[in-house]
């Protein structure tokens, strides 16, 4: 099978997609073959309110669009490759929307809310982040939260999350786990990136670690090449076995050529002043994502030089797809 005709027949899941929050850009995961993507609702900021409007909006987009699937459970992306339509899998960056109430949670899980992310890079309620200054652990909030989590069939998601409080929540979670979108420290050092240790955490409770595309998390040169992504993968690969990689390119609003050097520059300095961003870990703009995969349009690429590197069809959809569904499965059901 030619690397067209594997990426056709492949479910292809990119876990972090906070692009996908300007909807006409939507259309571009569809060109590039995507089964199924997973939407950012909010972020580090937020309330109840834009976490429900938010949700509500792609509510809206689903019942507008007949190529559209909201998932719910894993049989849901079976479904959308199956029949040609594009899954939404609703997951929020940080805890914001639930403000300090654990009973939103239930209100968010009705409503279609399937991922939840402990920590935007600072410290809330739930633990730190990891661009915080302390590297303490889960509070009592946040053990109650994955609790919770666990009940509802949620899944837990550590990206951005510090060391210790995921290392914990690999601990206490009774369900696998995700970290959606980072790469590996030992691969590229950068303060963003996790441990040998914690991926490893992550594998043993038969989770998967994605594979993020945003460039400094790659390399410190301007544009990351498609064998730096790769590697990173790879990496991940040799450390815990094919089966808990995954890919979460994290393509979002202020990359190139989205957004203008104009806007993006504005963008950073905001990240940087509010604290959600350290300039260590995140140099300025322009962020130009792994070259052949810039934008999800072109997402076939990476299947093309997956088997070029010499990965077989079959890891190519674990590491695509099957992976990720494993974990839906075990904990969504369907």
């Amino acid at each position: 099978m030619n690397a067209a005709e594997l990426h056709r027949d492949t479910i292809v899941i990119d876990a972090t997609c906070p692009l996908a929050r300007i909807h006409k850009y939507v259309d571009w995961y569809r060109e590039g073959g995507a089964t199924a993507i997973a939407p950012t609702i909010t972020g580090a900021t937020g309330s109840a309110r834009t976490g429900f409007t938010q949700i509500g909006g792609w509510h809206r987009y689903a019942r507008e669009r007949d190529d559209t699937i909201i998932v719910r459970q894993a049989a849901d992306i079976e479904r959308a490759k199956a029949e040609g339509k594009l899954g939404l899998i609703l997951h929020c960056q940080g805890t914001a929307l639930i403000e300090d109430e654990i009973d939103l949670l239930d209100s968010y899980h009705e409503a279609g809310l399937r991922i939840v992310q402990l920590c935007y890079n600072t410290k809330n309620l739930v633990g730190d982040g990891a661009s915080e200054r302390t590297d303490a652990g889960l509070s009592y909030f946040g053990v109650k939260l994955i609790e919770r989590l666990n009940t509802l069939g949620m899944i837990v998601d550590c990206s951005h999350t510090g060391h210790r409080t995921s290392m914990e929540a690999a601990e206490m979670s009774a369900d696998p786990i995700i970290i959606s979108h980072a790469n590996a420290c030992a691969v590229q050092d950068n303060g963003r990136n996790v441990s040998d240790e914690l991926i490893k955490a992550i594998a043993a409770g038969g989770g998967v670690v994605g594979t993020v595309g945003f460039p400094p998390f790659l390399s410190w040169d301007e544009q990351p090449t498609l064998d730096q992504f790769i590697d990173d993968i790879a990496y991940k690969a040799d450390l815990v076995g094919i089966d808990h990689t995954g890919i979460g390119i994290d393509y979002y609003e202020g990359q190139h050529p989205i957004e203008d050097d104009e806007a993006a520059a504005a963008r950073y300095k905001n990240r940087l002043e509010t604290g959600q961003w350290r300039a260590e870990e995140y140099p300025p703009p322009p962020y130009k994502f792994p070259a052949g995969i810039e934008t999800p349009r072109t997402l076939e690429k990476l299947t093309e030089r997956l088997l070029a590197r010499g990965f077989g069809e079959d890891d190519i959809r674990k590491i695509w797809g099957l992976n990720f569904m494993r974990v839906y499965r075990a904990v969504w059901g369907g």
